[in-house]
């Protein structure tokens, strides 16, 4: 018989749903398990990993791009909060993962010690993303208001004489080459 060494304690890891997931910001989606089922009902086992993409996102607090593994349920949540450090300030630690839990620290840190682009004047962190934020809105306004105008000039038939504006308008646009 040979002697064995005392096999050293493991540190208590919380536990995960599998291993990859420790990886990135997987949202809670985890490795799914069924059957292959043929004609002839012979069943055999498989699996379904969740749908992984690599990607960028811009964090305002670090004023730099962060390059993850999220999940498209992930991604989806992050387009909602508008932005990847609302997301990992907002969501429960058991969501984020090991992944998330490591780039909320950034972010905290990167709040109380914000870095300011080169060439630009300092500016606080918490002012970049408010003002990031009030830029979206203003850009979503402006964007529903230009669709409620073509849903209206779309109920409205075209006459005569919007049909000659418009042609007088695109021969003044083609210059003198068009007539």
């Amino acid at each position: 018989m040979f002697w064995t060494l005392p096999v050293a304690v493991k540190a208590q890891v919380p536990s995960q749903p599998f291993k990859r997931a420790q990886l990135g910001l997987f949202q809670g989606k985890t490795k799914q398990y069924g059957n292959n089922v043929p004609h002839s009902k012979h069943k055999t086992r498989r699996t379904w990993l969740p749908n992984i993409q690599r990607k960028r996102f811009f964090s305002e607090a670090l004023n730099e791009n962060i390059r993850t593994k999220v999940t498209t349920r992930a991604l989806k949540t992050i387009k909602k909060h508008k932005g990847i450090d609302n997301y990992v300030l907002n969501t429960s630690s058991a969501t984020l993962g090991w992944e998330g839990m490591r780039i909320r620290l950034m972010v905290k840190e990167g709040l109380k010690n914000p870095r300011s682009p080169e060439g630009s004047p300092k500016e606080d962190a918490s002012a970049r993303i408010a003002r990031r934020l009030e830029e979206q809105k203003i850009q979503a306004a402006t964007k529903a208001r230009e669709a409620e105008i073509t849903r209206v000039l779309r109920n409205r038939p075209p006459t005569l004489d919007t049909a000659r504006e418009a042609t007088k308008q695109a021969l003044e646009a083609l210059g003198p080459s068009a007539r």
